[in-house]
């Protein structure tokens, strides 16, 4: 149900088929499309007469009308698809023929939106008319709907269709757990509220569009507060707070390589302190880390989408960090007394996965590594989601932290690896230009 050749008799588009070297006609061209031109020197029918006809049906010629969102295979129509058993040939040109529609009408769609007027979801219904049967053989008055010519129908409304360049995402989510302990409960307890949020946007380059080029940009917040009864200083602890914006932009080197540079920036919002103490342990860019890489890029996604797999490796690597907080000892995080800033250059790597396991259970994960090979520091973040609905979900968040440089925590086995898990349950949102 696709239109490639307006204004083109179906005979005369069977011979151009066949026969590109027609297009050379001034009437022909000027009603095909620069792309179709491409497309049909593609498809030019080989000269072995044992292989398939691949005459295109009738229907083809009709006009566009758009029906579904789908990734068909990659198809080569200059090859031969003829196996040479005479019993055989009927089924391979069918093959052949629906092969080719189907490559024609995704070219057409993606590079042409424009040619195409009509919507299945959104085509109206045919106007309806009814007549009245009277049979007066036992009285009866009959009303039924009269067969309408197609010719007599309605007019459709054309439709305005843009590329979009641009896909996006955008989750929202607040999660919480809350206990309730009563003063004469028989084993004790303190009443407890933590409360989880989270924002994230992402903008990525259209493929389809621009297969030639990556560029993605991500940024995300996430704070979480807990009430905290043993402090008798503060009301509630800061137990998550980061703000996080990424970027990635590459050129393609091969099938699946990109020639790539890579930004990373995070830091908190909140001002953090221990428990008991007035003592400042974080604030705004207190610390902050940005991280700039020049390498390549892997970007894999399967045949189904249920699986995103991108890993950036950059060689050349350069690692600031920043304490600009007077309340906040630098020490801490490596930097040394006296000074605001670090500076270090070095090498980082990133992965990034995501899985959709079914329908309802999602795993993110990211594992970002850097090394000024002195000292190393990982970080590795996972996020299991089961959506119970539209609007609840249910989230298990593990990060884990290795850094080289942490020193020994006293009267614990915790030295240089970090952990922290969070398991929680509320409401989502999500916004998909997909």
């Amino acid at each position: 149900m696709c239109v490639f050749f307006a204004g083109v008799k179906y005979l005369h588009a069977q011979d151009i088929f066949f026969d590109p070297s027609s297009l050379l006609n001034a009437d022909t061209v000027s009603s095909i499309t620069e792309d179709m031109v491409d497309v049909l020197e593609d498809n030019t029918a080989s000269p072995d007469v044992q292989g398939p006809e691949r005459i295109l049906p009738s229907w083809f010629f009709r006009p566009a009308v758009f029906d579904h969102y789908e990734f068909p295979d990659k198809v080569d129509l200059t090859k031969s698809q003829y196996s040479g058993d005479a019993s055989l040939k009927w089924l391979e040109d069918a093959a052949s023929v629906e092969e080719s529609v189907r490559y024609l009408r995704h070219s057409l769609f993606f590079k042409h939106p424009e040619l195409v007027k009509y919507n299945y979801a959104m085509l109206p219904e045919a106007p309806r008319a009814y007549e009245v049967i009277i049979d007066p053989r036992d009285y009866t008055v009959a009303v039924q709907p009269v067969k309408l010519d197609p010719v007599a129908q309605a007019e459709l409304m054309p439709m305005t269709i843009k590329k979009r360049h641009w896909i996006r995402v955008f989750n929202v989510s607040l999660q919480f757990s809350q206990a309730y302990i009563s003063p004469n409960w028989y084993q004790g307890g303190n009443n407890n509220l933590n409360v989880l949020g989270q924002i994230y946007y992402d903008v990525k380059l259209n493929k389809e569009y621009h297969p030639n080029l990556m560029f993605e940009t991500t940024a995300q917040y996430k704070v979480g507060l807990n009430s905290s009864p043993d402090d008798s200083i503060h009301r509630y602890n800061v137990s998550e707070d980061l703000l996080q914006i990424t970027s990635t932009f590459g050129v393609k080197a091969a099938r699946r390589w990109y020639y790539s540079v890579n930004a990373l920036f995070k830091t908190q919002l909140i001002n953090s302190y221990n428990t008991n103490s007035r003592i400042r342990r974080s604030a705004f860019l207190s610390p902050s880390e940005l991280n700039a890489g020049l390498g390549m890029t892997y970007s894999y996604t399967n045949p189904r989408k249920t699986v995103d797999f991108n890993m950036s490796i950059a060689p050349l690597s350069y690692n600031l960090k920043t304490c600009i907080n007077r309340y906040v000892d630098p020490l801490q995080y490596g930097i040394a007394e006296g000074s605001k800033t670090m500076h270090k250059f070095g090498s980082s790597a990133e992965f990034k996965l995501t899985w959709k396991i079914c329908y309802n259970i999602q795993l993110l994960s990211r594992l970002f590594a850097f090394t000024d090979y002195s000292r190393v520091e990982v970080d590795w973040e996972n996020t299991l989601i089961f959506d119970i609905n539209r609007f609840l979900t249910t989230q298990v968040y593990a990060h884990a932290r290795y850094d080289s440089s942490t020193p020994r925590i006293q009267d614990t086995n915790w030295h240089k690896l970090q952990l922290k898990e969070v398991l929680s349950i509320g409401f989502a949102y999500k916004f998909s230009s997909i």
